[in-house]
């Protein structure tokens, strides 16, 4: 049984000039301890599928699926109440921005102790004692000041390490990391990976992994599924995807590659488009 089955997943948003539709009939499972890479361009639905899992979108989207279960629960069925113990225990989201993502008005240590009082019932120095050992396991540095510091007090990597000791606080069975390190230099983002890699790797979780990056794909994935305009358009292991890709639009994103360049001109996704579909 797959950790997580999605079947026919629709999101549609209620706007001013009527429905329109995010995410048009998408499948996706992920399994056990396996690296599912989601990837596509910007607007493709890939963030707000998995928003749609964690019952983040807003009131205005309608959210449709014949099935959507985590571990055999039905995550369509079940009430609010029922959904907030999971969301955010056994399943957990990293954001894109992970200064925004954090409350500015409270110190990173009071906002992960929050996460171990609501989740695991941790309290006073347990708590502060776990967030601690949190805070060494994901590399930050001086932990124990870390934790009085205010969010815009630490660099953006910082950040988003503590946005990771937070979504593993739990010992999640199932992590979303929508975009990782869009927002930080690039020896910053390989650090981040690679502890995402290893936390992964020693808690045994599920990672789905956003990204519109094939390089990251490539250098994490076990699976990929590729949408483009909200619809599914391939799912393949990652060596068979980059070996024999069999969509147009996978081709298109894999000939944009800095490495596939020939020429004096690299290679755009609309060099495979005719009249606003995919060749």
């Amino acid at each position: 049984m797959s950790l997580l089955t999605i079947r026919n997943l629709t999101v549609r948003f209620a706007t001013a000039t009527g429905s329109f539709t995010a995410v048009d009939g998408v499948d996706l499972s992920v399994d056990r301890a396996e690296v599912l890479a989601i990837v596509g361009e910007s607007g493709s639905g890939k963030s707000v599928s998995m928003l749609a899992v964690m019952g983040l979108l807003p009131d205005t989207a309608t959210v449709t699926a014949d099935e959507m279960t985590y571990d055999g629960q039905d995550l369509l069925a079940m009430s609010d109440a029922q959904r907030r113990r999971l969301i955010g225990r056994d399943i957990t989201m990293i954001f894109q921005e992970p200064v925004a993502s954090l409350n500015p008005s409270f110190t990173v240590g009071f906002q992960i102790e929050e996460v171990l009082r609501f989740n695991l019932g941790l309290s006073g120095k347990s708590a502060r004692a776990r967030a601690l050992e949190l805070f060494r396991a994901v590399g930050i540095p001086s932990p124990e000041e870390k934790l009085k510091s205010y969010p815009h007090q630490l660099s953006g990597g910082q950040c988003q390490r503590v946005m990771i000791a937070i979504a593993i606080a739990s010992n999640p069975k199932l992590l979303i990391a929508d975009e990782p390190t869009t927002a930080l230099d690039v020896t910053i983002q390989k650090q981040i990976l690679d502890l995402l890699m290893s936390l992964q790797e020693d808690y045994g979780m599920g990672l789905i992994l956003i990204t519109h990056d094939m390089g990251v794909v490539a250098e994490t994935a076990d699976r990929v599924v590729v949408q483009y305009k909200g619809r599914k358009m391939e799912e393949a292991d990652v060596l068979d995807l980059f070996e024999n890709p069999q969509s147009p639009y996978t081709r298109a994103l894999l000939s944009a590659l800095p490495e596939h360049a020939t020429g004096d001109r690299l290679p755009t996704v609309s060099d495979f488009f005719e009249g606003g579909a995919v060749r």
